[in-house]
Formats: C-alpha cells, structure tokens, sequence
C-alpha cells in the first residue's frame, strides 16, 4: 500500500513547530532577564536604604569600652574605702567589678562598706593555696565571667593590697590608648619538668598583675594545653619536703622556677607567638624587700607601705618612674604607650589601711571626705 503524502495544510503546520518554540524559547528568555533585573533594581534601591558596612560595625560601639578591675582577694577586700572613692569619681559604663574570694563569701553591707562591691563575687570561685596552680585557676575563672560583656576590652588584674595611684578618668585613657597588653617578662631558668609540652625556649617568668586586651584574655581562657601542665608539676611543697631540700640550694632553686601565678600567663603569650604584642611591663608598682645574700633570692618578698611610707612625696616617686631595668639583660627600657613616652606604673601594693588612708587624705585620688565614706548599715 502506497502511502500518502502529507497535506500542505499540515506540511505548514510542520514547518512552524521549530518558529514558534525558538520564539518561546525567546520569550521565557526575555521574561527571566527583567525578572533578574527588577530585581537587581529592588536590592539597589533597598541598600541604598540600609545602613554602610561601616555604620553595622560602629552600632555595638556606640557604648564606651570598659576596663574590667578583677580582684584577687583572701577574703574581704581591706583597702575598699580607696577604691569606693576611685570608682565614685569613675564614670559607671565604662567599667566592670569582678572579684575572685574564698567560696561562699559574699560581698555585702556585712562585709564591705562601699556599694560598688555588693554582689560582685564569683558565684563559682575556688579555694586559692598560694603557690598552686589554684591561683590562676582563680584568675582564669575571673577572665572568663568577665568575657561574658562584650564592652569590657581591657581587663586589670588587681591584689586585694593595692592602690590606684592616679583617678579613673587617667587610668582609663592610659589604658584605653594602647592596643597592647602589659605583661611583665623574663627569660628564666628552665623547668625540665615542664619537657617536651613547653620548650626550653618559650618557657618565661613575670610579674602576676597584669592586664590584657580582649584577644589576649580569651586566649588565656580557651588554653587547654599549658595549664594542665603547670597543674600537673606546680605543686606547693609540705613542710616535710621543704625541710629535706632546705640544704639543697639546686633542688630549692627549681622549686622557686614552677610558681605558677608567676610564670603562666608569659609561657602561653609566649607559645601563642602573642609576645609582639605586649608591652614587656606590668602596671603596677612593687617594693621588693632583698635579703643580705643577694643571691639568695628566695628570701624576696613584698614590701608592705606603712603609714610613714606612704607620704606624697613619696608617692610621687613611684609615679615619676619612667623605665625598668633588666638586671639579667643589662638593659633599660624607657616605659611606653601608643608610641608615647609615660609614666610606668598605675597601681602600686602592698599597702596597708593606714597607708592607704594616707594617700587618701594626701588627695592623691581627689577630696577624699572620711566622715561622708563611713556610712552606717541600715
């Protein structure tokens, strides 16, 4: 059977199936592109509504940057009369109160007679053994409660002995001027037991009253790896232990090379490769008392300022210290801030009541009223 052949009618049909899908084809075409460009056009004219990258970064910032003051304290806080004057000369958002005492102490009109300390206990402290690892345990735990505000940027360790040596608004320029933490460093001797988590060459020894800028305070609280170690190996030694290495000046001696408040906080800057950015200096000011041995330098301790210490010509002294001397390094270093040439130290201790209470009728810190201070619990 022969078959037929199309129509013309279909034939034209046939012929314009491939027309009319290229001009479909072009149409969804047509349709997708003023669709992408409306709606191009609607996010142009929404961003030109909306706040510059700029302005997001400069909303949270529009509250002051605090300093957070962490207390290491015993107990109570025995010099509070001096710092309830400080902080009541200070201005309340830009600074922070956080105090480090014995488990179970609370701070309030039974134990402090300034305000600015009622209820600034950690709720989660520890009981401190000096010379343990508990220490900076203590420490760690304060940093940590005080990260929890983003607008506290600089955080100042404090000892329950000491004293501001200038007013807030000073204190918190300095402070604020620098983008660099003040971390007092020396290179000391080795602690072998601290091999191989620790090298020799990062191993390192300072002052314990520091202060930190905010990235070098959480890299202290996230570190998982150096105080373990000094947990582990730095131990207060018993009587017992003391007596049988008290003719053993080597084994004594490497004893006074595991303190840990002493060497912590420079060891991890230091194995965080963070020591470019520290100021090799602490803030705060204190007298050590030497023994005759000079060599013996485990017989060092603090010097507490008593009342005929703590006169304002004395005082000035310590605030006109404008360098430190390296005794190990032979070197001298002209103390710093920002690029600019200033005084060292901004807090000076041990300093008794009625030292403290010197300064403070001296009007090192501003008129100081006793009788409007010794307020009555009611």
């Amino acid at each position: 059977m022969k078959k037929r052949a199309p129509s013309s009618s279909s034939s034209l049909a046939l012929a314009a199936l491939p027309v009319a899908r290229s001009r479909l084809r072009l149409g969804l075409q047509l349709i997708l592109c003023v669709s992408v460009l409306a709606c191009t056009l609607t996010l142009i004219r929404i961003c030109s509504r909306s706040p510059s990258p700029v302005d997001l970064v400069e909303v949270p910032l529009l509250a002051p940057p605090k300093i957070a003051f962490l207390f290491l304290a015993r107990s109570n806080l025995p010099l509070d009369f001096v710092w309830h004057t400080f902080f009541q000369k200070a201005e309340e958002e830009k600074y922070s109160i956080y105090i480090h005492s014995e488990p179970g102490f609370v701070f309030d009109r039974t134990t402090t007679r300034s305000p600015f300390f009622f209820g600034r206990q950690l709720q989660n402290g520890i009981r401190v053994v000096w010379g343990e690892a508990t220490m900076i345990e203590a420490e760690r735990l304060l940093l940590a409660v005080a990260l929890k505000d983003p607008a506290n940027q600089r955080f100042a360790l404090i000892s329950d002995s000491c004293v501001p040596l200038y007013n807030f608004s000073y204190i918190y320029s300095y402070m604020m001027s620098s983008s660099k933490s003040f971390v007092d460093r020396k290179d000391v001797r080795y602690n072998a037991k601290m091999f191989p988590t620790i090298p020799k060459d990062r191993w390192r020894k300072g002052s314990q009253w520091i202060t930190l800028v905010r990235k070098h305070a959480e890299t202290l609280v996230a570190d998982t790896i150096v105080f373990p170690v000094f947990s582990k190996f730095c131990k207060r030694q018993t009587g017992l232990a003391l007596g049988a290495k008290q003719n053993n000046k080597e084994a004594a001696q490497k004893e006074h090379d595991c303190i840990p408040d002493e060497h912590y906080v420079q060891t991890l800057l230091s194995m965080s490769h963070l020591e470019d950015e520290l100021e090799r200096r602490t803030l705060t000011y204190t007298s050590w008392n030497q023994s005759i041995d000079t060599k013996d330098k485990r017989s060092w301790h603090p010097k507490t300022f008593e009342f005929p210490d703590a006169s304002l010509e004395h005082i000035m002294e310590i605030r006109n210290i404008n360098h430190v001397y390296y005794e190990t390094e032979y070197r001298t270093e002209w103390c710093q801030c920002n690029g600019t040439f200033v005084p060292c130290f901004l807090f000076a201790r041990k300093f008794s009541r009625s030292a403290a209470m010197r300064i403070l009728n001296e009007g090192l810190l501003g008129p100081f009223d006793a009788g409007a201070f010794l307020f009555t619990n009611s």
